[in-house]
């Protein structure tokens, strides 16, 4: 425990990330009033990845986490959109 190296990220970032994050809450509110049709979950749905990205990276550190931690938490993403891909060809193909 010693030998790790600590990382000090500055108050900076994460106040550029936390209005990242609002941008991306408001524009997710906004996009439900706008009739996009199938659209509308497909932009939700982006959003919220690229939020879960902002607060992975950020805020839970994995910028400066061990190589194996970020490939497990990409496999966990690859899962997550291969269900998603698959319920929407359920969906689809209905």
């Amino acid at each position: 425990m010693e030998n790790e190296k600590h990382h000090i990220v500055p108050y900076r970032t994460y106040v550029f990330i936390l209005i990242a994050l609002l941008a991306c809450t408001f524009i997710s509110v906004g996009i439900t009033t706008i009739e996009l049709g199938e659209l509308t979950v497909t932009g939700a749905l982006l959003l919220a990845s690229i939020k879960s990205f902002l607060v992975l990276t950020y805020f839970m550190h994995l910028k400066y986490d061990k190589p194996y931690i970020k490939i497990m938490v990409a496999f966990v993403f690859v899962l997550f959109v291969a269900v998603i891909v698959i319920t929407f060809f359920d969906y689809l193909f209905r």
